[in-house]
């Protein structure tokens, strides 16, 4: 069984991840298509636009033959810790050969280069020494290499080539059997708020969904989107479950920020050097998450890296949760969506799998137990997806979908081969 990985958010699904997934199979010559996908909080610190369960049905139907959700103790990190968690999940699972991965610049061995000079020494004092003068992680990154490495400082400077490199060092310490491969970017940066052809960012066409909902039949961010995209995320919007956006949580994020104690605020991952202080006069004066973001924002800390910190204090991920699970990795699988490929995937993890495959919720964690009682390792991993989705539904335009316990309630959803329609 030829199996390849692929560690995605599909935010939502578009033309450019379709292709993806096309060359993922193609280059690999794989039969079979796993994507690790975030739930409904992402790496950028950012809700999903739609909940996890519509994604990977979309992402199924399109072609990919089994989605499994990245816990959200490490879907929502930065990029190193993401990446570990996915490449560690996709190790687990006993049955994946090759991972695929998109960058900006294709040249895996240029990559490979840079990915194993991050465990030089000398590159890591010079990444410290930077980052004391106020540079960020990537900025002092970029700097240490070039320096002590000889590695092209271009190349640290797009994100799809910091993930490969992350992908890539951690493939070489948990999983050296997983053979990678590159696809390059076509048509649309990362970044790019623009569409300009039928392959656009994932930012750009979210941005469409914010301004125009529903989507125009015809328009620009519509032919981005595969059709049957395009009409689900339309059903969606009708029904009141999407968009959901950062400012979704304005009124809730604020209340949680002022009702935390310095020391809890202390406490939140990457905060240093007393952000936390900032952050909680910050909470105070804002009105809107994003009033809040720009209050503290400043050359050391990224608007991404804001954004997290935001999250785990939506979600009360602390950094001692995080060493924690970091040390033990993903503890299951937790299947969102499959084809009938995907069935026999499922049925070769059950026997394969270093961790369990979770289908039903309530089998390793009952609503009673996460609230009440001392929680396994797993147990506890796993209420951070639950505390997620309880907190994500509340972003609802729609008062009708805010109810709690959905991942209780909440099947995999299965997409016949011959199906065009959910």
């Amino acid at each position: 069984m030829d199996v390849v990985g692929m560690i995605v958010e599909y935010n939502p699904f578009h033309n450019g991840h379709l292709w993806h997934v096309n060359e993922a199979k193609r280059i690999s010559g794989a039969q079979y298509a796993i994507g690790i996908m975030s739930g409904n909080f992402l790496q950028r610190g950012e809700p999903a636009i739609v909940n996890k369960w519509a994604r990977a049905a979309l992402a199924v139907e399109a072609g990919v033959d089994l989605i499994i959700e990245l816990p959200t103790v490490f879907s929502v990190r930065s990029a190193q810790y993401f990446a570990t968690g996915g490449i560690q999940l996709l190790s687990r699972l006993g049955i994946v050969n090759h991972v695929c991965f998109g960058t900006e610049t294709p040249d895996l061995p240029a990559l490979t280069v840079a990915a194993q000079a991050m465990n030089d020494k000398a590159v890591i004092e010079a990444m410290r020494q930077t980052m004391k003068t106020g540079q960020t992680y990537a900025s002092s990154l970029s700097s240490a290499l070039s320096k002590e490495s000889g590695v092209a400082e271009s190349l640290m400077k797009t994100p799809n080539n910091l993930l490969a490199i992350e992908y890539l060092r951690a493939i070489h310490t948990y999983s050296p059997q997983l053979r990678p491969h590159v696809i390059q970017r076509i048509h649309a940066n990362y970044h790019d708020n623009v569409i300009t052809s039928n392959i656009a960012s994932a930012t750009a066409i979210r941005a469409a969904l914010l301004e125009n909902k529903p989507l125009i039949p015809g328009s620009a961010a519509c032919k981005c989107l595969p059709a049957s995209c395009a009409n689900q995320l339309n059903t969606l919007i009708s029904l009141g479950q999407a968009p959901i956006a950062l400012e979704s949580f304005n009124d809730i994020l604020l209340s949680r920020l002022r009702s935390m104690k310095l020391d809890e605020l202390a406490a939140l991952p990457e905060v240093a050097e007393g952000l936390h202080n900032k952050i909680s006069d910050a909470a105070f004066k804002a009105t809107t998450a994003q009033e809040l973001i720009t209050f503290i924002k400043s050359k050391r800390y990224t608007l991404t890296r804001l954004q997290r910190i935001v999250i785990y204090a939506l979600l009360g991920i602390t950094k001692s949760k995080l060493a924690q699970f970091d040390e033990l990795g993903p503890l299951y699988a937790r299947i969102l969506a499959f084809n009938d490929n995907g069935r026999k995937l499922v049925k070769e993890i059950s026997q394969q799998a270093a961790i369990p495959a979770i289908t039903k919720t309530a089998q390793y964690l009952t609503s009673y137990q996460q609230r009440h009682n001392k929680l396994t390792f797993l147990q506890d991993m796993l209420s951070y997806d639950i505390t997620a989705t309880d907190t994500y539904v509340l972003g609802s335009p729609s008062t009708q979908w805010k109810m709690g316990g959905q991942d209780f309630q909440t099947s995999p959803i299965y997409i016949p081969d011959s199906s065009n329609s959910f």
